[in-house]
């Protein structure tokens, strides 16, 4: 199956309507994303199918739990872009911001966000944890897949979302695991948590988001 074939599938098992340009601005994604790995191991994944369906198919699960309309997301840990990058393309009006401590990934985030043209993209050369009181709570939504645990990420990503915001785990099959270790750790503190059990497009994988809605305390 050619890989713009592959694409639209996924897309359209997503339930999304994405327009030529935005398929096009994926097949540049995958291009460039190739052609930086070969210099500095950006991904592990080599393969046309692998990107398209495990870091852009996948990416996009997150849409499932990100609230409708304009607002102000994070991607920490973003790595080479993903979830992030991917979400974008399908929603411009989304705010982004990558937050990436690698030099060398933040230059690629740079690299393609400015080829792609994504307007209201920044790219923060940092660890999440250490954001700063600048950015706590400047963010509607922050997100990230397997980069953290799930205590972890509460813990250190929970400053920065807005009140009501909403804090979004993509996880594989040992989340339970994850979710106990949370509610142990953090009784006292603990948002509300649901669990998205999704598919993932043209493959036989089910996914797990963690949505943690966030409130402040009184």
């Amino acid at each position: 199956m050619q890989t713009i074939t592959l694409l639209k599938n996924g897309l359209r098992e997503l339930g999304l309507a994405c327009s030529e340009e935005q398929v096009s601005a994926f097949m540049t994604c995958l291009s460039e994303l190739k052609k930086w790995n070969r210099a500095y191991n950006l991904t592990a994944l080599k393969t046309d199918e692998d990107i398209v369906v495990k870091h852009f198919l996948d990416s996009l699960l997150c849409l499932k739990a990100i609230p409708s309309g304009p607002l102000k997301l994070a991607d920490a840990g973003a790595g080479a872009g993903f979830p992030g990058i991917p979400l974008k393309i399908v929603r411009p009006e989304i705010a982004l911001t990558l937050i990436e401590s690698s030099g060398k990934k933040a230059a690629f985030l740079r690299h393609i966000s400015r080829l792609l043209k994504l307007d209201e993209t920044d790219v923060l050369e940092q660890r999440l944890e250490s954001l700063g009181k600048g950015y706590e709570h400047s963010f509607d939504v922050i997100v990230s897949r397997a980069t953290f645990s799930t205590v972890d990420f509460l813990k250190m990503a929970r400053p920065y979302v807005k009140e009501n915001g909403r804090l979004i785990l993509n996880k594989g099959p040992r989340f339970s695991e994850e979710l106990k270790e949370l509610e142990q750790a953090h009784r006292e503190m603990v948002p509300a948590v649901e669990v998205m059990t999704v598919r993932l497009p043209v493959a036989d994988v089910r996914r797990n988001l963690i949505v943690l809605s966030c409130k402040m305390k009184p």
